[in-house]
């Protein structure tokens, strides 16, 4: 099975709205285009900057209807919610500290959250927002993209399956090099935000690509995170956050198995690495490989017996791999794709709500708010164990 048609999907595209994302974002343009890519969505309003005229010329820059371009995301929530064609779904693309204000004024206002990671800049913010997800019932999906890859959902099917036995040893790493020097100090946006506490929240590196290395670790093993160690660098002279993270990870015992042990390695001072996100899963009868920069391919080698490579489409993929690709084998699907699978997951559970608060088919899989709550404890317990010298702290 290649992709899924819009039969499968149901219904017509879904009227979106957008917060941040305008002039000189680049996360932004990546959701318009995942939002587009199987005509699940179309964008009609957005509060696209907190700068009046920027958000004013990205409107137009779009195509957007000037009286739906607004000046900040309380009144496009309280107006988009009394319009009869008003925005069903919302995608928040701005730093940090603006997802649990802007996701709670839209979940309240009745209209669907699709946002971008991390969840909060705490942990009790993101408690905060679990509670009004839970009593307003509308779908909220993270956008931890790499969950959505073919691939990582065949290594998620062969480690539920058993095939890899007791799960013993979970690698994780995501090294960069684009902050090895003091890009903030040029005015550098992008640098700038993250490197601020209080635009950013108490993690760096950790925040921004740390919780994607921890989301995919946990997504695929299946695994639940006792405890962890952890020591946080700043390597750059001045910097506030963390540029550099490792972390040694314990498992909670699944069954009568000894407990799994793991790391992660996440920096963006790694001269090399452009994006260098890679998964290792190691059990008692095999181990998996997948890298993100090939990522229609994962290695597998069954212990004893000569490493094997499964290809998205190819011999060996299971079905769970061929639902969320849209091309034939060979034909090379990566970064967009994998965004516009988390689109079109979050399609599915918004069309099944529209039928009076229905649920989707259980093979339909995205982040939830839980997993942003999941990388909050992540992000705090990693801050708490390095302020203690890498003592082990429990989550």
């Amino acid at each position: 099975m290649v992709g899924a048609s819009k039969s499968e999907t149901g219904g017509g595209p879904i009227r979106y709205g957008m917060v941040g994302g305008g002039q000189g974002a680049f996360i932004g343009a990546v959701h318009r285009i995942a939002a587009r890519i199987d005509n699940d969505f179309v964008l009609v309003a957005g509060a696209l900057s907190s700068d009046p005229a920027r958000a004013k010329a990205s409107a137009a820059e779009l195509g957007l209807d000037p009286d739906r371009s607004y000046a900040s995301y309380a009144e496009m929530a309280k107006a988009e919610a009394k319009r009869p064609d008003g925005i069903e779904a919302v995608a928040i693309v701005t730093p940090n500290n603006v997802h649990v204000p802007a996701a709670k004024a839209f979940l309240e206002a009745g209209i669907h959250v699709i946002c971008d990671k991390p969840l909060a800049t705490t942990l009790a913010e993101a408690k905060k927002l679990a509670a009004v997800v839970e009593k307003t019932g509308k779908v909220f999906v993270l956008t931890h993209n790499y969950t959505a890859y073919p691939m990582i959902r065949q290594a998620r099917e062969m480690v539920a399956k058993g095939v890899l036995g007791d799960i013993r040893i979970v690698q994780s790493e995501y090294p960069q090099d684009w902050l090895t020097e003091d890009l903030a100090a040029t005015g550098q946006k992008q640098a700038s935000w993250r490197g601020d506490p209080k635009q950013a929240g108490a993690g760096g590196a950790l925040g921004d690509i740390g919780t994607h290395a921890y989301n995919l670790a946990r997504f695929v093993s299946g695994l639940e995170l006792d405890s962890l160690s952890a020591d946080l660098d700043a390597f750059v002279p001045g910097r506030l956050l963390d540029d550099n993270v490792n972390v040694m990870l314990r498992f909670k015992p699944a069954g009568k198995t000894h407990p799994a042990k793991g790391m992660i390695w996440a920096s963006q001072v790694a001269p090399g690495h452009e994006n260098g996100l890679k998964l290792r899963i190691y059990g008692s009868k095999g181990g998996l490989e997948w890298v993100q920069a090939d990522p229609n391919y994962l290695w597998y080698t069954p212990f004893g017996q000569p490493k094997q490579l499964i290809t998205r489409n190819g011999a060996g993929a299971l079905p769970v791999a061929g639902r969320v690709s849209r091309v034939p084998s060979g034909h090379p699907e990566g970064y967009l794709e994998g965004f516009a699978n988390i689109y079109q997951e979050a399609a599915r559970a918004i069309r099944a709500a529209r039928k009076k608060g229905g649920k989707p088919g259980r093979d339909v899989v995205f982040p939830t708010i839980q997993d942003g709550v999941e990388g909050m404890a992540f992000i705090e317990a990693c801050v708490k164990s390095s302020k203690k010298n890498g003592a082990w702290t429990k989550l």
